[in-house]
């Protein structure tokens, strides 16, 4: 329901009446009804006959924001859903049945709707959100990957409308990233990356380590069980080369622990007041004193690697924690379980479907030219930005010393493949216009001369000295990239926009770019591994305009019919091969190409058309199938995502196991497996036991750390003046929070209060306005004790200054430890 009209809004906000296109142009020329600036960036009612128009600059946006008002730009019309030549062509129910469908504009979103498009039509992610749904699942605040889900299913349903409205997605990634609140115009690319990093955070999962036969956590019994640390929560960054990082942790959404009141006062056991007064300070005396003596907190049920002391074997009594919560006395001979303090943990690699899709390897070798030191890195990427170079640039690249192999293609024109006698002539001319020196048409610029002069030699000198490790100075170096892995699909981002400090501007140099057979031959380095070097187009993203305002559209080939359609918001048009090679490309996305792939496609449909009669049926991953269809290079078979180590399914999984596997005949399972090899090959499924039982001690351990805490800090709020205040760093306690309430399944590593502490003449006092939370002595030594780390940070509260003027981190501090 929209907002009601302000004095200054059309009053048309509820509602939408038929408008024609002529009537629309002609408002575009028009100016803003309330400031008089005249457009391009304009909008216009949709009501026939209102003459409300307003403008959409930041600064000045008169247009409320609301969905019934269509961007104008000179003869672009967001509103039309069909052209006439559509209609020559035949009628638009041919159109859907290829799933062509629009995406409606909902304020100056052409960036967003390119983009959406071109990414939908890319076969390997499309495929998996419609037919891997299963594994689409997230705790993660805003769910975007169910959002997009959401979208590629209405995009692609048989029963689909000629538009979709694409507002949830929308709102989700205003609420990742405030960039993109309000309603300017923004960069696709910056989408793009936005979109792609939150789908692969929400969607990612840990990789199996070779040595890590608990896949997650190991569950002891004893003390002299040796259990597996659990691995880091960072992952491998699918960043892009001159993007930002993809974010290592994820903001824990809702209301945090300390500030459950309702959670807390569920959790906390009903006892008599008077035994729990009794017996209260008696518990918080054993924690200290365990703590000082430095005895481990012992709980049983629990699992960790315990560290080398030595044990009196005397029957000298000790306190232990119970699982419960609750302080006892046993024999330091007995047999319990312990929480030592948890080890540094290792760095824990990830996957989701869009690493598997769009993740690449570059390897930068940088040689010292005084000792002739080599250093080398290795990047993951998902996109790569490429320079444009100009003609000096070209020169170069084209120069004797560059005409080898590596800048073979790179030639004029010869991205231009034959496309009728126009293209043969447009061919021609250039050729020979770039004979006379480019007088003509200008230095043209090719795909693979972009791609050349970002893996070109790179000078490090002057400013950009290279650091020497071995000379410990900064000396003149030489910079050398390559490939190392090839993503399945490869994402080319052109560096079109030059941002500077008061201005914008564009670089709109035309860049010719194959349609198919786009070689990265060249670029490989010599021990990588890639079998499948040439890659097809798949989709285009152009921009028109300037820096400061302009329209995006977005060319996506039809798997279904190999043909091309642009894609302007709502509009979709088939277009020629030609069009698509002459738009100024932006972002575009080339698909790998494999025949062998393609003809071991149809041997296995024609495994199944036999329907050979078999004894037994294989399971295998509906993930990885999908891969097999719609992968050059599948890779080899991985049932890792519904099996764990022991063979089993995991509990968590048991549910939707269905979701996960595909059943097979003995006769195609024979084949993929003598072809990819990989597997395991499973006949029989059921529920792991060893699984389920650490999950249960997994699911005590995590109630006893909870239900400890909340006794802990209920007694530390009851304090009026408490002589000593500990801090601990909110980032880490919200790790320990997703573990104990069961949001995460990675036991957090040490304290790490680095990042709150500030050294103040050789001491450590907390930092000014950090993001750190109060706890009293007996929570630091129980979560110390378990965790370990640090460093302490303490501070001694004045009780007149608090009551008078309390600072602003100390009541921030307050409001995020109050317990319920």
């Amino acid at each position: 329901m929209p907002p009601p009209p302000s004095s200054c809004d059309c009053p048309h906000l509820a509602c939408v009446g038929e408008i024609t296109k002529e009537e629309l142009i002609q408002k575009s020329h028009g100016h803003c009804r309330d400031c008089n600036v005249k457009g391009p960036n304009l909008w216009a009612c949709l009501e026939s006959g209102c003459a409300y128009v307003g403008c959409g600059e930041s600064h000045t946006d008169h247009t409320n924001t609301s969905a019934y008002f269509v961007f104008a730009m000179e003869k672009k019309c967001a509103g039309m859903t069909l052209t006439a030549e559509m209609i020559t062509r035949g009628s638009p129910i041919s159109l859907l049945d290829l799933c062509l469908t629009g995406l409606k504009n909902i304020g100056n979103t052409c960036y967003m709707n390119a983009a959406l498009q071109a990414l939908s039509n890319c076969p390997p992610l499309t495929q998996f959100f419609l037919e891997c749904g299963g594994l689409v699942k997230t705790d993660k605040k805003p769910a975007l990957c169910k959002s997009y889900q959401k979208l590629v299913s209405d995009l692609w349903h048989k029963n689909r409308p000629s538009y979709v409205v694409p507002t949830s997605l929308f709102q989700g990634i205003k609420a990742i990233n405030p960039m993109f609140r309000g309603y300017s115009q923004q960069d696709s690319q910056e989408f793009l990356r936005c979109l792609m990093d939150q789908l692969h955070e929400e969607l990612k999962e840990p990789m199996p380590e070779p040595n890590d036969l608990s896949n997650g956590i190991a569950m002891g019994d004893s003390m002299e069980e040796d259990n597996h640390t659990q691995s880091d929560n960072d992952f491998q960054s699918c960043e892009s080369c001159g993007s930002s990082d993809r974010a290592d942790n994820e903001v824990q959404g809702g209301n945090e622990l300390m500030g459950d009141t309702n959670e807390a006062e569920m959790l906390i056991p009903e006892q008599e007041e008077l035994q729990a007064n009794r017996e209260w300070q008696k518990e918080k005396n054993m924690i200290n004193d365990l703590y000082r003596s430095g005895v481990n907190v012992i709980m049983s049920g629990s699992t960790g690697v315990d560290i080398d002391r030595d044990v009196d074997t005397t029957s000298e009594t000790k306190p232990i924690i119970s699982s419960q919560g609750a302080i006892k006395v046993q024999s330091r001979s007995s047999a319990v379980a312990t929480f030592s303090p948890t080890k540094s943990k290792r760095q824990k690699k990830y996957r989701s479907i869009i690493s598997d899709v769009f993740d690449g390897t570059i390897v930068s070798s940088v040689q010292c030219l005084t000792c002739d030191r080599v250093s080398v890195t290795l990047e993951n990427f998902q996109d790569i930005s490429l320079p444009i170079p100009g003609k000096e640039d070209l020169a170069k690249l084209h120069s004797s010393t560059h005409q080898t192999s590596l800048v073979k293609a790179g030639s004029c024109g010869e991205a231009y493949a034959a496309q009728g006698w126009i293209a043969f002539v447009m061919e021609y001319i250039k050729r020979y216009a770039c004979m006379m020196g480019h007088w003509f048409w200008g230095p043209v610029v090719t795909l693979q001369d972009c791609l050349a002069a970002f893996f070109a030699r790179d000078e490090l000198k002057g400013d950009n000295m290279y650091s020497c490790e071995k000379c410990k100075k900064l000396r003149n170096g030489v910079k050398f990239c390559k490939m190392q892995k090839l993503p399945e699909i490869l994402c080319i981002h052109l560096k079109r926009f030059r941002h500077e400090l008061m201005f914008s501007t564009k670089i709109s140099t035309h860049v010719s770019f194959p349609l198919e057979g786009l070689d990265l031959q060249p670029f490989l380095s010599k021990d990588s591994s890639a079998q499948t070097t040439n890659y097809d187009l798949l989709s285009v993203i152009c921009h028109h305009g300037t820096a400061s305002s302009g329209h995006y559209i977005a060319y996506c080939r039809n798997d279904s019919n190999n043909l091309w359609y642009e894609f302007d918001d709502q509009s979709v048009t088939e277009v020629s091969e030609s069009c698509v090679q002459n738009a100024e490309a932006y972002v575009l996305f080339y698909k790998k190409s494999n025949g062998d792939t393609v003809k071991e496609r149809g041997r296995v449909s024609n495994l199944f058309n036999m329907m050979e009669p078999s004894l037994l049926q294989f399971y295998i991953s509906r993930q990885w199938l999908n891969k097999f269809k719609t992968f050059a290079e599948p890779g080899p078979i991985s049932n890792d995502d519904f099996l764990c180590v022991h063979g089993g399914v995991p509990p968590n999984k048991a549910s939707f196991i269905d979701d996960l596997v595909v059943m097979l005949p003995q006769n195609v399972w024979d084949h993929l497996y003598s072809r990819y090899g990989g597997g395991p090959a499973v006949n029989h499924l059921y529920v792991c036991h060893t699984c389920q039982i650490d999950l249960e001690k997994l699911e005590k351990r995590r109630k006893s750390e909870l239900d400890l805490f909340v006794r802990l800090n209920k007694a530390f709020q009851e304090e009026e003046s408490p002589v000593v205040i500990y801090c601990i760093s909110m980032q880490w306690f919200r790790e320990w929070e997703g573990f104990v309430k069961g949001k995460d399944n990675d036991i957090p590593g040490p304290i790490d209060n680095s990042k709150i502490t500030a050294n103040k003449n050789g001491h450590l006092t907390l930092r000014q306005g950090a993001d750190s939370g109060q706890i009293s002595e007996e929570t630091w030594n129980f979560l110390h004790s378990i965790y370990g780390g640090g460093p302490l940070v303490t501070f001694r509260p004045n009780v007149n200054h608090q009551e008078t003027e309390p600072s602003q981190s100390e009541e921030k501090i307050e409001l995020e430890t109050r317990s319920i």
